[in-house]
């Protein structure tokens, strides 16, 4: 594993939220010089690769990669495809625990599940069943995510008061990655008799 793969590797599961250079230092161990030198070389190899869909941005001092802006009007024809397309297991997970522990970081669903939640909290952003709702008061500033009223006409209910209750043992703190199952088995128990359905997956693969 090269120096370079460990940057990109953290800029990919960093997600739409981004990574800082202090992040990145942390994370790695390497001195500040050097990670701007790897991320120009990134910056540089994106932009010279004509068959790379990516290309890195940098807002506030924190990086991201972000398709290329070409790549616009077919991402924008996935995201708006029907709902009524089957939601994958990831985006079930996601949904059930946002639903559950709202507000939540996206780091606080990845604890939960397991593994890299980024690529499934953004579809969903963008598919408008959860949406940003501040930021944590934390280091970093995460961003809050909760559940929108079209995710309660989606699976038909009137509230989250709908929603079958967790076993009361369960708190947030307590949650280990399996605990994902047990979010998803309540949430789905009330899915009965609509629309939504899941699909195999593991992780962001989507």
């Amino acid at each position: 594993m090269t120096n370079l793969e460990q940057i990109e590797g953290l800029l990919f599961v960093a997600g739409d939220e981004g990574i800082t250079i202090p992040e990145l230092e942390q994370a790695t161990g390497f001195m500040r010089p050097a990670i701007h030198l790897m991320l120009e070389k990134l910056a540089e190899k994106y932009q010279a690769d004509a068959q790379s869909a990516l290309c890195l941005l940098v807002t506030d001092g924190s990086y991201r990669l972000a398709t290329k802006r070409e790549l616009a009007p077919v991402i924008k024809r996935y995201f708006e495809a029907p709902l009524a397309t089957n939601l994958s297991q990831a985006s079930l997970e996601v949904l059930a625990i946002t639903a559950y522990r709202q507000p939540v970081t996206r780091i606080d669903i990845d604890e939960i599940r397991g593994v890299s939640s980024a690529a499934t909290v953004q579809k969903l952003v963008l598919r408008n069943l959860i949406v940003a709702h501040g930021r944590k008061d934390e280091p970093g500033r995460p961003i809050l995510y909760e559940t929108t009223p079209m995710f309660l006409d989606y699976f038909g209910l009137t509230s989250l008061t709908d929603l079958p209750p967790l076993p009361e043992t369960e708190t947030l703190a307590e949650a280990q990655p399996e605990t994902s199952d047990l979010f998803l088995a309540a949430f789905t128990s009330q899915l009965t008799g609509t629309d939504a359905q899941t699909e195999t997956t593991q992780g962001d693969n989507e």
